[in-house]
């Protein structure tokens, strides 16, 4: 019997790791800007996110064209969301190790963050719920959102939709949550809102969907003046 070594590329013509082909037409037939031509899409990386690099023609400002190369990291879209207690004045926060943050300077690589996740093909709304449950052991039910930001524009395709809801501070919840099969090992933190405004003060707090959505809180949200 033949072995079938026929060639293929993971992800392109074969499957990839997560059963996924055609990865190399992301993008390719974009025409919302005039200014962009796309020339060429190659995958660089298809395991659990996709990397890419993109080939294209930018016409300047001044008119001329140029031809311009640059990766982008896809791992899909997310969401992010703020539990707060409006009488008695607190945030729910989460606290898991990072590993980019550790090998990129944070001191022990755990962050102080609100629960978040991707959307794994789900309306945000019913994807935030799914994961500030998983990650803070709450049940959300009416969820607020506040708005939506591309986090690392110069890199990273992941556009994340923030979201707000209360929560029962006087009701018992789990000091540890998360999904063990996902390697997710979360302690559940409550911390004072003006308690979490300081810690961005002095780097406790440094990341930045958690930073933007207590400054939220803080101008316009349910600590604000609205």
């Amino acid at each position: 019997m033949t072995e079938n070594t026929a060639p293929g590329r993971p992800g392109i013509d074969l499957p990839d790791a997560r059963g996924r082909t055609g990865l190399d037409r992301q993008g390719r037939d974009l025409t919302g800007n005039p200014r962009v031509r796309i020339h060429d899409v190659e995958v660089l990386a298809c395991d659990w996110s996709v990397l890419r690099r993109t080939t294209f023609d930018y016409q300047h400002s001044d008119g001329h064209w140029s031809r311009e190369r640059r990766e982008t990291y896809d791992r899909g879209d997310g969401a992010t969301i703020l539990l707060y207690d409006p009488d008695r004045r607190t945030v729910l926060l989460t606290r898991q190790f990072r590993l980019p943050a550790y090998v990129n300077g944070h001191p022990d690589g755990m962050l102080l963050e609100t629960a978040a996740g991707l959307l794994d093909g789900d309306d945000p709304q019913e994807a935030i719920r799914r994961e500030a449950e998983e990650e803070t052991g709450r049940t959300v039910h009416e969820v607020e959102h506040v708005f939506d930001a591309y986090m690392s524009p110069g890199s990273v395709t992941e556009r994340l939709s923030f979201f707000a809801a209360p929560y029962d501070g006087s009701a018992p919840g789990a000091d540890t949550a998360g999904v063990a099969d996902e390697g997710e090992d979360i302690t559940v933190v409550e911390l004072p809102f003006t308690e979490a405004l300081a810690l961005i003060r002095n780097g406790a707090i440094a990341d930045a969907k958690t930073i933007m959505l207590l400054q939220w809180a803080a101008l316009e949200g349910p600590f604000g003046h609205r």
